[in-house]
């Protein structure tokens, strides 16, 4: 069967009966039908925290890795083996799943549903983020349009509109004052939502109160004297926070084996910080045992960030780590197209298996974590090739564990669960990749050499004269986001395993005092992606009932 078969397949409980299993009070949830809910985080006691645990993967590649699968078949595990799991996940963006990927809501056996409300306008949370966003500019030019009080330097409005689409032809436009007066025009962009200040603002706040004051403190221009202007200078944050209210509030569905999941936030990890809501993490690990939540794309991107950024942000950081691989996807790594991944090569595995050994060595050396490696097993893997990645493995002194989450669910990862718990126990010493007082190039050095094996980090003479403008503000002290390919080591996404004596090219840099970080934009990176020759939306089809097909 497909995934939408199997989800279809399964009779589920309301979402009434989901929080009781997991000792949830009616009261603390907000029902959007039968089947979904927001969570009344502010009705969460907060008096203890359980163990938590992030999924992460080697570079991605066409053949994919299942971390969200993994994921939530980890958790299914980990309940069946009489422990109180919790899934903290990631919101999909229409951005993918209309154009490269489809649905994102896991896969066979191992799924959160009801997958068609999860993965299209999930209880509207992206469109309270876009709209708050474009609020934001709407002020901005009404702003301009009244008369411009505050001396807003036109050609240096720094703040963007966004869309939950992908649309290429948003990336540069032209905008005009649209009125009746002597017409300004002016060059602009729009970022994918996903990759927005304010979606970025939404995870990294814990409350209402810390959102408004984060919304408020947004560079949205400069002057005409060189100083900064922020939404609170234009009244824009009240209204805004009015519009995000009801989003910031975790989204509650459930797993194919009836397990929770708080789902919250989606932005990228390639153009983005990668990771879901400081809200839906905490709340997860206040109401059970063990969180497992995930970072996007490979361990250099989302991990990462995750680590660097939000640990910092919440004083936690992982009890384990665990690092989602394939024997197609280290084929890929070590040379083999997609159309010969069925085929048994220990070889190319072996070469490949070089990109799961930097990764393997970032996260127990660089961050000093405890580690396991879940080898997600497709149809065509051998014993020969599933065995010699666990040797490589060993050689790390990490160890590997076959998962079979998509045809099995919860049973296929019991093994998994048990090592994984165990790993929850170990003694960590953890350190961050640098420190807050480190320059921002010094933190853009120490994640390119560390954790990307760059020999060299360059900067564009625009990237160069935003560090000036960083300096003079008194930022240095920001965390470092780094928008990157997310496939490869390096800003080249044709070099795969692991590319050796390149440098990190900073194309650009953006101040985003909103969000309390700074966005350097590697290589060729885009905030607003395009379409595909053959988007997913071509194959999906709605029929004269609204059943769906084509979402994945």
């Amino acid at each position: 069967m497909t995934d939408i078969e199997i989800a279809h397949s399964v009779k589920m409980k309301t979402i009434k009966e989901i929080a009781k299993k997991f000792q949830i009070k009616e009261s603390m949830l907000d029902y959007f039908g039968k089947y979904r809910a927001k969570l009344d985080y502010q009705k969460i006691h907060q008096t203890k925290r359980g163990k938590l645990i992030l999924v992460s993967a080697i570079t991605p590649t066409p053949a994919g890795e299942g971390k969200t699968t993994v994921s939530i078949g980890l958790s299914d595990a980990i309940n069946l083996r009489g422990k109180t799991s919790i899934l903290a996940l990631r919101e999909p963006s229409l951005g993918p799943v209309f154009g490269l990927k489809g649905g994102a809501t896991g896969g066979g056996y191992a799924q959160v549903i009801p997958i068609e409300d999860i993965n299209l306008h999930f209880n509207g949370d992206f469109h309270a983020i876009t709209t708050a966003n474009n609020l934001l500019s709407s002020l901005i030019d009404n702003h301009l349009y009244q008369g411009n009080a505050l001396n807003i330097d036109e050609n240096r409005i720094v703040f963007n509109r966004c869309l939950d689409l992908n649309d290429r032809a948003l990336r540069n436009i032209v905008v005009s004052n649209g009125g009746t007066k002597k017409e300004v025009l002016r060059k602009e962009k729009f970022n994918i939502t996903a990759a927005s200040e304010v979606m970025a603002i939404m995870c990294l706040s814990k409350d209402i109160h810390e959102l408004k004051e984060n919304l408020a403190d947004i560079t949205v221009a400069y002057d005409k004297e060189g100083k900064a202007v922020t939404a609170r200078d234009l009244n824009a944050h009240h209204a805004m926070a009015i519009l995000l209210k009801e989003a910031l509030k975790p989204n509650v569905v459930q797993t194919l084996a009836g397990n929770l999941a708080l789902i919250h936030c989606g932005p990228f990890a390639n153009i983005a910080h990668g990771c879901n809501s400081i809200i839906a993490t905490e709340s997860a690990m206040s109401l059970g045992e063990y969180t497992v939540t995930e970072a996007g794309f490979g361990a250099d991107l989302g991990a990462e960030k995750f680590l660097d950024l939000k640990c910092r942000k919440i004083n936690i950081m992982p009890n384990a780590v665990i690092i989602v691989a394939t024997g197609r996807a280290l084929k890929m790594h070590g040379g083999i197209p997609k159309e010969e991944l069925t085929i048994e090569n220990v070889e190319a595995i072996k070469k490949g298996a070089e990109n799961l050994i930097k990764h393997i060595k970032n996260m127990t050396t660089v961050f000093g974590l405890p580690t396991i490696v879940a080898i997600n097993k497709f149809s065509s893997d051998t014993n020969r090739e599933l065995e010699t990645i666990k040797e490589i493995v060993a050689t790390q002194k990490v160890k590997a564990v076959v998962v079979e989450v998509w045809s099995k669910g919860g049973e296929g990862a019991l093994e998994l669960a048990d090592e994984v718990i165990k790993l929850c126990e170990k003694e960590k010493k953890t350190q961050f990749v640098y420190d807050v007082t480190d320059s921002p190039e010094t933190k853009i050095m120490k994640i390119a050499t560390k954790i990307y094996g760059a020999k060299a980090v360059k900067y564009s003479e625009e990237a160069k004269e935003t560090l000036i403008e960083i300096e003079k503000r008194k930022l240095n002290e920001l965390p470092v986001v780094i928008a990157k390919t997310q496939y490869s080591l390096s800003d080249n996404p044709k070099l795969l395993g692991v590319p050796k004596e390149h440098e990190l090219t900073i194309k650009s840099i953006e101040i985003r005092t909103g969000a309390k970080m700074i966005v350097a934009i590697a290589g060729d990176m885009l905030l607003m992606p395009g379409l595909g020759k053959v988007p997913a939306a071509e194959n999906m089809r709605i029929d004269d009932k609204g059943n769906i097909s084509g979402l994945f």
